[in-house]
């Protein structure tokens, strides 16, 4: 059984005596289980099942409703995971954290929405994704704590001094002269945040990046097994619901973690002539490996391949690459040895 979760927490049972118990979550041929072991009274350790099956949803929905129980009735982690809450936060972390959660708890969606669309129009016009200009965390405290000097948007945790002198005029622009309760430096927020609501919303945060990492591992064992049955990136698309760049970026890193690829670039490479594939390969020797479009080049000139023929042919080069690139590196060793 591949356990892919542990963790142990402990209860304060006063006069400096503890309970300790631990949570599991395993997989083994698709049936998940959930496990709370505790001791009884006695420090016999009793196991009791949360749930046993093959449903992704009724396993995490078991292991919520338990844990949650737990935690209300006082058990607390007792190693510093990704289910630590407020008492593995320090200095800046928290601060950012506690932040996050009152903008979430006092939204000002109107000018939320304004600084949406300045970001959507001014990383079109830098050709830029959206995202690298300022994050929709950053956007949520400039409109909840509206900053009205450079000084004041300096402050706003991830918009450092680079993108201030960037992109402060226009934001301060948006701004205006809003009224707005408190002011800077922010530290007034900790006197205004319920802690307990707060470890509660810490809590769910955790709890979701559990659930995404669980989400990728489960995709990662599919990914591996339609790999090794022979399976093409149609057949990984079409189970795993990923763009087909995305999947080869993933395959690309499992590559360099040492998982055998080599069934899926045996099945993509089937469709290619032997001629480009060598064309292509004698390419990667005289132009190198890191850039795709001066191989293509050599193949054919760009402007003759348009849509998904141009798309098709960087996936095989991809793929054939990893292969290059086993090679090369397998031919080092030897020589070094």
């Amino acid at each position: 059984m591949n356990i892919v979760f542990l963790n142990t927490l402990e209860k304060n049972l006063g006069d400096q005596q503890l309970i300790s118990a631990q949570v599991s979550i395993a997989e083994e041929h698709g049936i998940w289980c959930v496990h709370w072991s505790e001791p009884d009274a006695a420090g016999r350790l009793g196991q009791d099942m949360w749930y046993q099956g093959i449903s992704w949803d009724e396993m995490l929905y078991a292991f919520r409703q338990g844990l949650r129980e737990k935690m209300r009735s006082g058990f607390r982690p007792l190693v510093q995971t990704e289910m630590e809450l407020t008492q593995g936060l320090t200095g800046k972390a928290k601060m950012t954290q506690m932040l996050t959660y009152y903008c979430e708890e006092n939204p000002n969606e109107e000018m939320y929405e304004s600084l949406r669309t300045w970001r959507r129009e001014q990383a079109a016009r830098e050709k830029k994704a959206p995202y690298i200009l300022a994050t929709n965390r950053v956007l949520r405290m400039i409109s909840v704590f509206l900053p009205q000097s450079k000084e004041e948007l300096q402050q706003i945790p991830g918009f450092g001094e680079q993108k201030t002198a960037m992109y402060a005029e226009q934001l301060l622009g948006l701004i205006g002269e809003r009224s707005r309760t408190n002011g800077f430096p922010l530290d007034w927020v900790a006197n205004y945040v319920d802690m307990i609501k707060f470890e509660g919303w810490l809590f769910a945060q955790k709890e979701q990046k559990l659930r995404i990492e669980l989400d990728r591992e489960v995709s990662k064992r599919k990914l591996l097994e339609i790999v090794a049955g022979g399976g093409s990136l149609a057949d990984l698309q079409a189970n795993l619901t990923m763009p087909r760049r995305e999947l080869l970026l993933w395959v690309e890193d499992l590559e360099r973690e040492g998982y055998d690829m080599d069934p899926l670039v045996e099945a993509e490479l089937a469709s290619v002539p032997e001629e480009e594939q060598i064309k292509a390969w004698n390419a990667y020797e005289s132009e190198g490996d890191r850039y795709l479009k001066p191989v293509l080049k050599t193949l054919t000139g760009p402007e003759e391949l348009k849509g998904k023929e141009l798309d098709r042919a960087y996936e095989w080069l991809r793929l054939l690459r990893l292969r290059f690139r086993r090679e090369k590196e397998r031919f080092t060793s030897q020589a070094a040895s």
